[in-house]
């Protein structure tokens, strides 16, 4: 089982994505979800999988502080 850590899309160039997490920045792949810069994501397998509200992402956060 992967367990994943929502991160913020800052770049997107061609069909990868820099996202931003907590504590690193990583590339991934985009896949079919509609992203923009600032959306919340999580990715799987250097590839986005998911896009999240603000709200879910920190309360994804938060479970992981505890």
């Amino acid at each position: 089982m992967c367990i994943a850590i929502p991160g913020v899309v800052k770049e997107i160039k061609g069909k990868q994505a820099l996202i931003e997490y907590p504590d690193q920045k990583r590339l991934a792949f985009l896949s079919d979800i509609d992203v923009k810069i600032g959306d919340y994501v999580l990715v799987q397998m250097g590839v986005i999988v998911k896009k999240m509200t603000r709200k879910e992402a920190k309360h994804s956060y938060s479970a992981w502080e505890h």
